[in-house]
This record gives C-alpha cells, sequence and structure tokens, in this order.
C-alpha cells in the first residue's frame, strides 16, 4: 500500500464524517446505550441507527408516542394542553432517564453511560400555512458515575414538505447525539457539527441551552451569540436572569416597545429614552401594561467592531442590561424594518421603536435600501405598515441647539416624505426627558474607561459602574486609573 498522494496547493479539507458512520461509531461503543422517544414526526432519528448495523447494544428501546391520548398517559398532560413545547421535551428526558436507572441495574452494567434523546416536533401542517417546529434534546453521561449533562434545543423548519423535514429532523438528531458524546469539550464546535449534510435553508436553530457537569463553564448567553454569528437564527434573546428564552414564546401577542443602540456601556440617556418611551407607549390606545414587553435590542452589525465580534465586549453589555431587569435581544437585523418584521411574525398588537435623533436620520437614507426592488418606499412600507410608532429622544447639535422632530435635517430628497410620517403621528418626541445629561454619549464614557480617567460614572445608572469595576468590563480595570492620577 502506498501512502496517499498529495499535490502542491492542496488545501487541508475537514472530513465530516457521514450520518452512517456517526450512527455506526455510537453503535459500535459498547457503553453508549440509551432510548429513543420521539412524537410528531415519527422515528427519524432511531432509523439511522436500526439502519447502520449494530444497534442491538445501543437501543434500549424506541418509541413513538404519537397519540395525544397515550402521550399523556406516559409524561403526562401538559397544563396549557400543548404537546410541542420544552416542558414535555424535558419531562420526556428524564422520564426515559429514569426508567433506564430503574431497569438495569449499575453492579451489572458498571461501564454503561447512559442516554435518553427525545424530540417533540410539529411538521408542516397540511393546508401549508405553518412550517413546523420542535423541541429536540439529549439527556446523557460521560462517565457512568457522573451527573447527567443535557442539551435542548429549538428548531424551525423552513422545507415547504412534511417529508423532507422529517429527513432533515433524522439528519439533526444523529448530529446532536454524536456531537453530545464525540464534542462536548467544544461546544462552539458541537454547534457548526449540528449542520452536517444540512443546509441553513432547511433548519433554523433559535434557541440552546446546555446543562450539566460538562457543560458548568459553558455561558449560553454566548452559545446564543454563536447561532447569530454563523447564520443559523437571526435572532436570540435572554430574559434579565441571562437565561436564552424562545423568542416566539415570548413575543407572542405582546406589545412590544424597542430600543435598539450598541449600550457600550449603558447610559443615563438610555435609561431616560426607555423610562419615558414607555410612560408615552402605555399610554397608546389598545396597549396594556401587563402585556406589554420592553426589548433592548443589540445588533451584530453593532458588535462587529473590525469586522471580527468581539464576544467579551457583547457579554459585557447583555450583562449591563440583564442586571438592570431588561430582556435583551441579539439580532442580525441591519435595519430597523427587519426588526419589525420580525416582531410581526409574532404579534399583532402595538408597536414602538424608542430612538435618538441621529438613528432617525440615519433610516432616511436611502443607501440602507438599495437591495430593496421598492426601495425606500418599500422598507418604510414595512416599517409604519402597521400601528408603529417612534419615540424620538431629542440630542444637542454641534452649536449646542437641541434637534427635536420638528427641526432635524434629512436629506432633502427625503423631506417631503419625512414630513408625512411626522404630520401622520408616526413620530413623536419625547418632550419630559431629562436635560442635564444630553451631553452624555457611550463612546465618550468607553473612551474614559479604558483609559483609566476619572468621572465616568455618574453618566451611567446607579449600580453600573460597580459592576464594571468588580467585573473589569469593557477593558476597565484599576491599574490605568492609578497610573493616570499619579
Amino acid at each position: 500500500m502506498g501512502t496517499e498522494i498529495k499535490l502542491k496547493g492542496d488545501k487541508v479539507i475537514e472530513q465530516i464524517p457521514s450520518i452512517k458512520d456517526k450512527a455506526l461509531r455510537i453503535n459500535l461503543n459498547e457503553n453508549i446505550y440509551g432510548t429513543f422517544a420521539e412524537i410528531g414526526a415519527g422515528q427519524e432519528t432511531v432509523r439511522h441507527f436500526f439502519r447502520s448495523g449494530g444497534s442491538s447494544g445501543t437501543i434500549a428501546k424506541a418509541m413513538s408516542a404519537y397519540d395525544k391520548d397515550f402521550s399523556d398517559a406516559v409524561y403526562g398532560a401538559e397544563s396549557d394542553g400543548r404537546y410541542v413545547t420544552e416542558e414535555r421535551l424535558k419531562k420526556m428526558l428524564t422520564h426515559e432517564g429514569q426508567i433506564i436507572e430503574e431497569r438495569l441495574s449499575r453492579e451489572k452494567h458498571p461501564t454503561k453511560l447512559f442516554f435518553s434523546y427525545a424530540n417533540t416536533v410539529a411538521t408542516i401542517d397540511f393546508a401549508k400555512q405553518f412550517k413546523g417546529h420542535g423541541w429536540v434534546g439529549i439527556r446523557y453521561q460521560i462517565e457512568p458515575d457522573e451527573a447527567y449533562n443535557e442539551i435542548i434545543l429549538h428548531i424551525r423548519f423552513k422545507e415547504t414538505d412534511a417529508r423532507l423535514q422529517q429527513e432533515t429532523l433524522g439528519i439533526l438528531g444523529v448530529n446532536l447525539i454524536y456531537g453530545a458524546f464525540y464534542k462536548y469539550n467544544d461546544p462552539k464546535r458541537l454547534l457548526r457539527y449540528l449542520y452536517d449534510h444540512l443546509d441553513k435553508d432547511q433548519l433554523e436553530i433559535d434557541t440552546i441551552n446546555f446543562s450539566g457537569p460538562r457543560f458548568a463553564d459553558v455561558d449560553n448567553r454566548l452559545m446564543s451569540l454563536q447561532l447569530v454569528k454563523n447564520g443559523m437564527t437571526d435572532a436570540v434573546m435572554f430574559n434579565p436572569e441571562g437565561k436564552n428564552i424562545l423568542p416566539a414564546a415570548i413575543l407572542y401577542k405582546k406589545n412590544l416597545l424597542a430600543l435598539r443602540g450598541s449600550f457600550r456601556p449603558v447610559t443615563k440617556v438610555n435609561m431616560d429614552m426607555y423610562e419615558k418611551s414607555l410612560e408615552m407607549f402605555l399610554k397608546e390606545n389598545k396597549v396594556e401594561k401587563n402585556n406589554t414587553l420592553v426589548v433592548f435590542e443589540i445588533t451584530l452589525s453593532n458588535l462587529r467592531s473590525d469586522g471580527e465580534i468581539d464576544e467579551r465586549d457583547f457579554m459585557d453589555r447583555a450583562e449591563l442590561l440583564c442586571s438592570l431587569g431588561q430582556t435583551v435581544m441579539i439580532s442580525n437585523f441591519q435595519e430597523y424594518y427587519k426588526v419589525v418584521e420580525y416582531f410581526a411574525n409574532y404579534t399583532k398588537a402595538r408597536m414602538g421603536l424608542a430612538m435618538g435623533v441621529n438613528n432617525l436620520v440615519d433610516i432616511f437614507d436611502e443607501k440602507y435600501y438599495r437591495h430593496l426592488s421598492g426601495g425606500i418606499l418599500e422598507a418604510f412600507g414595512k416599517l409604519f405598515y402597521r400601528d408603529m410608532k417612534v419615540f424620538l429622544y431629542p440630542m444637542l447639535d454641534e452649536n449646542g441647539d437641541l434637534m427635536n422632530s420638528n427641526n432635524l435635517k434629512v436629506h432633502p430628497r427625503m423631506k417631503e416624505l419625512y414630513k408625512f410620517f411626522k404630520f401622520n403621528g408616526k413620530v413623536v418626541d419625547i418632550e419630559d426627558y431629562d436635560p442635564t445629561i444630553l451631553d452624555v454619549f457611550s463612546r465618550e464614557v468607553l473612551k474614559m474607561i479604558n483609559q483609566g480617567k476619572k468621572g465616568w460614572e455618574p453618566m451611567l445608572p446607579p449600580g453600573i459602574p460597580e459592576i464594571i469595576k468588580e467585573h473589569h468590563l469593557f477593558g476597565y480595570h484599576p491599574q490605568k486609573e492609578l497610573e493616570q492620577n499619579i
């Protein structure tokens, strides 16, 4: 046998094992042993393990709790009567895991690594109106005497054919099980490998959470960022506790007020804009306080310093906003109308955007809309077609004069278009602002923190400077401050 020939100029290609090879490798490992429970699309994942051979040592049982009554009898009924939920998936994983533990004695099987894999999905409906979505997860061990790890994700199907969706789900399932056992030490790569033999236009993964001893150091918010960064989804959200939440679940039928910013760091101006715009939004017709959600949105185009996404910097911003009790969204949307379109997928209720004058002037810049066949008019149709309002926070121009909706400068060609929206009450001024903080700019604060200068603390909301100092966020270092003051 000769050695393999390599030619000059050859590139290294990462060898992706086939789905059959992945299933076979798991089947041939005499210790990996577990159950497959699949609700919805059928026995899509386990089929690959049966087909690849040697499965008797791996599959304890495979079930499809397809009938709703039967499923309820096994796992208990959900309080909301739904089947495709995270709660249902977790019940399935726990229930099946316990059964293995009960039925197989550890004395007899001291080296076995138990797992339970489950999915609960709804594929495309008959009328093809809803493309379908689902929850997929695995609960498993890496050492026989170690606690279980869990990886749980939510998916949306993009294909319009039930059979294709089933095949996609099967491939994803194998990738997840294989990744869980063989890539757990590198969750970022594990995430990328979920798309082995799949295309981004077949499937969207919009939420993922890792837990358990092997993932003790994993920050799930950072994993969420990877989803957006890798183009697996357009937006991810965290609640104030910093946990990843499913956008569809949190946005459903809510009145939404969104604030977009870089929040590097979050300043008194950001919070004043939030408080005053919320006050105004709640006075709007049909806006109930208990059905209103405020979202602080950071777009990836804001995160790309030098073209690369600075993850540390992103985490710093998310941490501060969450500490202020806010819900944070990271999105891939450069233009505002895309944010509104995205929200419109989940709610028909009222929407508001709070922004500063310079942001609004930016929206009226045609260069952002050249890719649209209807240009800026198409974008504005999408932005303002419903009960959408912009709450405008004033700013000082270079001469120290106040700029608001009455005197802001848009391009001469856009003047009449702007007047149309202003006249129709789509742009309203926040009048009850705090005039003492109009000269606060987060980029200036950031510069002061970086350079160790004094005096930035009063520009930030209470409690925020302490968090920055304690956790050394945004490059803060006490040493710099000392050097500056010597």
